[in-house]
């Protein structure tokens, strides 16, 4: 499955049983917009109130990943630093692979030192790409 078929994935999920007479929850049908939006390379960030269920490590590690800037990435390592515990990158790291909520919650922004692109729930290639979007949009904001 290719990036467009697998971020359309993500999107058509938001209608999945969901019959067509029906709508979508307000918050679905925003979250949809916005997945779509950030997709066209029109969205930098998301509105959407995520609230993921998890421990409170993980719910720090979510939290920070949110402050990520749009087009940039952060170590597993200055991720730990930043939450007060440098050696806990390994932590860090199981805490992106079980955030349920991916690209709302950017875990793809996450890098291995040196930059190195290293696990990640949709797959590295899915991450690969979806860094590339954000680098384009980020250089088409400079001009």
């Amino acid at each position: 499955m290719n990036i467009i078929s697998k971020c359309w994935h993500l999107a058509s999920i938001f209608r999945k049983n969901v019959p067509q007479e029906e709508t979508l929850p307000p918050v679905l049908r925003l979250a949809e917009t916005q997945l779509l939006e950030y997709l066209d390379g029109q969205r930098k960030a998301f509105t959407v109130p995520v609230m993921p269920d998890g421990t409170a490590f993980s719910k720090a590690v979510w939290q920070q990943l949110q402050r990520i800037p749009y087009g940039e990435t952060l170590t597993y390592g200055a991720l730990a630093a930043a939450l007060g515990n440098p050696k806990a990158a390994r932590a860090v790291g199981g805490a992106c692979h079980r955030n349920p909520i991916g690209i709302f919650i950017p875990c793809h922004r996450v890098v291995g030192s040196g930059g190195a692109l290293t696990g990640f729930a949709g797959g590295l290639e899915l991450k690969r790409r979806l860094l590339a979007l954000e680098a384009a949009g980020k250089e088409n904001a400079r001009c």
